[in-house]
């Protein structure tokens, strides 16, 4: 193995291998270039959101069946958008894989501890990825435009996602500390951006679709 990875001995071979490391470094970033290009415009802030009937927190992994800092930073800033009168509905997509770990319950307990009513939350239990969730929110929940929630090295990618799934979208990303959790959220999110470019163009089906569910379109309706 070691030989073959070592540098060609000729001036000829040692440019090509440069050359194909070159190409390959281009057709690895192409996916990210794509969601920068295409979301760059989307991108708002808590003070500048427009108004907006649902918002979409993703979610980002519990703390001992608590949300982790990193998604009670994203359900902070739907609370205060609810709060501010920007969203009438929240729906929160995440895990609930096994019965020991359930993201969008304990999103729930942390909205309503925070002064968004239950009776404006709705949960999508099989939010396993930011794709699913997108898929899941247009075809399963009826969604057709939302502001989404997430921290800002992932936020791209969901508008991006939601974008290809038929959901108009603007997106908040919001702070968090640059720790190793934020730059590793970072590096995977190079390599996600791949994933996310093949999920954008063959639109595969969820993990887990499951019939339509009526929770955001009475939520709504008791909003108003």
């Amino acid at each position: 193995m070691l030989r073959m990875l070592r540098m060609p001995r000729t001036r000829k071979g040692q440019r090509r291998a440069v050359q194909t490391l070159m190409a390959v470094c281009v057709l690895a970033l192409l996916p990210a270039t794509w969601m920068y290009v295409t979301t760059g415009d989307r991108l708002r802030t808590t003070a500048d959101a427009p108004r907006t009937e649902v918002a979409i927190v993703f979610g980002a992994g519990l703390w001992k069946g608590e949300p982790s800092p990193y998604l009670a930073h994203r359900l902070d800033a739907a609370a205060k958008l609810y709060r501010a009168g920007r969203i009438d509905v929240v729906l929160v997509t995440g895990d609930n894989s096994r019965e020991d770990y359930d993201e969008p319950d304990a999103m729930r307990t942390y909205l309503t501890s925070r002064g968004v009513p239950g009776r404006r939350i709705v949960s999508d239990y099989a939010g396993f990825d930011t794709w699913d969730s997108c898929v899941r929110a247009r075809k399963i929940f009826g969604v057709q435009e939302a502001v989404l929630i997430s921290q800002d090295f992932h936020i791209r990618r969901a508008l991006a996602l939601c974008r290809a799934a038929g959901v108009r979208s603007y997106g908040i990303g919001v702070d968090a500390k640059h720790d190793a959790t934020w730059y590793y959220g970072g590096t995977r999110e190079i390599f996600a951006a791949g994933k996310a470019a093949l999920d954008a163009v063959f639109e595969p089906d969820p993990r887990f679709l499951g019939p339509k569910e009526h929770g955001v379109t009475r939520a709504l309706a008791a909003a108003r």
